[in-house]
């Protein structure tokens, strides 16, 4: 069954037992889908759809600072409630031993010896990594193992 299969399935669940903020959330990755799939005029694969919903987290996290920053804390725990929701959808999240591991295995791969070169690094660790480590703490990790070589 494919990803976006079982979004769909549970979008039925969640109708049938009346969870309106599971069914909310939902519509709204449903609506995300459709929209690049209109866009692009392609169907879209299960590495497409988790770089959707990666996006759709990175946007709620931002949305939680800002709204505990603004004094909104009903909207941050709504936004927190959808962020929880979607992350269901995302595969298990590496470990920090694990991203090191990557992050040592892409640099050796690129061929980088320095700080410049951490593009061609993480040009190498996205693919791998897309969906299962944060690409901000995996650039961290890049950005220390170039600085301390």
């Amino acid at each position: 069954m494919s990803l976006r299969e079982q979004i769909n399935d549970d979008l039925k669940a969640a109708m049938r037992s009346a969870d309106v903020a599971r069914r909310d959330t939902i519509r709204l990755l449903l609506a995300a889908l459709k929209q690049r799939e209109v866009d692009e005029r392609k169907t879209l694969t299960d590495a497409d759809v988790l770089g959707i919903i990666e996006k759709m987290l990175k946007q709620r996290r931002d949305s939680i600072t800002q709204f505990e920053q603004g004094g909104r804390q009903d909207l941050a725990d709504k936004e927190k409630q959808e962020l929880g929701l979607l992350q269901a959808y995302m595969p298990q999240a590496l470990g920090a031993d694990e991203i090191a591991a990557a992050v040592a295995a892409a640099v050796a791969e690129a061929g980088a010896v320095a700080p410049s070169d951490m593009g061609k690094v993480m040009a190498v660790l996205k693919p791998k990594l897309a969906g299962r480590a944060d690409m901000s703490q995996v650039s961290a990790a890049v950005k220390a193992h170039l600085t301390k070589s």
